[in-house]
């Protein structure tokens, strides 16, 4: 993270996460959106992890999205799901002569069914979307930022924020022996990384947020140890 960010972030999670900031959302989320920031931020200050949970069944079984939702959805957020139609106005020239000149009302209008479909997002509040994704093929992370980029593209959100795995948690992983589980095809950040660099999220300003190891009971001591 850029030097000067951590004015926009809380001293007690700064140290206990990692972020990555691509066309400034952290400005935009402070200064923007500082109810859904503040909302986000006491998310990842309750959040905790045990072994236990690190060491149960991904998926649906996982505890640990449930864990966001009971912080968030008190406040409003909510899972959403955009689809929507594409309507193409075709207006003739007024006069063969004229060029550049065209009829108020269209001659021809066509209507492209399910232009923009099956695009969701975890949690949506006001103009924030936000993504969590703890172990999930890694090519979720292309769902979820084309589904931000559409959002975006379609004026519906400002900013996005995906959670994810730091590679460091790794190092616990192997300790527990579930490293398998939590392998290099899944959800981590540096996967997240290698596409937000590729600008795969298009113009849309996108905050990675890395859970590292003091997020883990037991490991509190690592938190702040760069």
């Amino acid at each position: 993270m850029a030097v000067g960010y951590e004015k926009y972030i809380h001293p007690d999670i700064l140290h206990k996460y990692e972020f990555y900031d691509y066309g400034h959302a952290l400005a935009i989320l402070q200064e923007a959106f500082s109810e859904e920031w503040r909302e986000i931020q006491e998310c990842l200050l309750q959040f905790k992890l045990t072994e236990s949970e690190i060491l149960q069944a991904g998926g649906n079984e996982s505890p640990i999205p449930k864990k966001f939702d009971e912080v968030l959805y008190p406040y409003g957020w909510r899972e959403i799901r955009i689809s929507g139609d594409l309507i193409v106005k075709k207006y003739p020239r007024q006069k063969a002569q004229r060029r550049g000149k065209f009829a108020s009302e269209p001659f021809d209008t066509e209507t492209i069914e399910g232009y923009i479909d099956g695009h969701n997002i975890d949690f949506l509040k006001n103009r924030v979307a936000f993504d969590l994704e703890w172990n999930s093929k890694d090519q979720t992370f292309d769902r979820d930022l084309l589904a931000m980029r559409t959002y975006f593209d379609c004026g519906l959100i400002d900013v996005g924020i995906i959670v994810t795995r730091a590679e460091e948690l790794n190092d616990i992983f192997r300790q527990l022996e579930v490293m398998s589980k939590y392998g290099a095809s899944t959800t981590w950040m540096g996967k997240l990384r290698y596409r937000l660099d590729s600008r795969r999220n298009g113009g849309c300003p996108v905050l990675a947020v890395g859970i590292r190891k003091g997020c883990v009971e037991g490991y509190e001591q690592f938190a702040g140890n760069d």
